[in-house]
């Protein structure tokens, strides 16, 4: 069964702050809900902070460790990723776009979209929502 995720912030921070945040895999942990960066199960992650298109950053979140794959980057505008393994969703897709906002700072908007088994929905819509949510909120004010 197809679910998304909408959801948005802002940020006094420039765009150029929130996407540092963003292309290094070690901070989300300081930010986001993720406990950890695995790095033994992520591949070709930047050791200055700066990963690149085809990185797979796999994060622990409680006992559960999932990997996405960065599979479109414009600096300062679009953060896009894919799900390379996880246990609970299929083709999950998802786009962080930063845009700069009328009065300063930066506008957040980080959506995407997954599929999982029926029944499934039920659990996972609402905790994608308000995970997501806290997400980009983490993200608005780290930077």
């Amino acid at each position: 069964m197809k679910g998304f995720y909408d959801a948005g912030a802002h940020s006094p921070a420039a765009p150029e702050r929130i996407w540092a945040l963003l292309v290094d895999a070690r901070s989300w942990p300081r930010w986001g809900t993720v406990d950890e960066l695995v790095t033994e199960k992520s591949t070709n992650i930047s050791s200055d902070g700066h990963d690149e298109v085809g990185a797979v950053r796999a994060f622990r979140t409680g006992r559960t460790v999932t990997s996405e794959r960065i599979v479109g980057l414009e600096p300062g505008r679009l953060f896009a990723y894919a799900g390379a393994e996880n246990p609970y969703l299929r083709d999950y897709r998802a786009e962080i776009r930063l845009s700069p906002a009328t009065g300063g700072g930066t506008s957040i908007r980080w959506h995407g979209t997954y599929d999982v088994p029926f029944g499934m929905h039920l659990v996972m819509r609402p905790l994608m929502h308000r995970t997501m949510r806290r997400m980009v909120e983490g993200l608005a004010r780290a930077a």
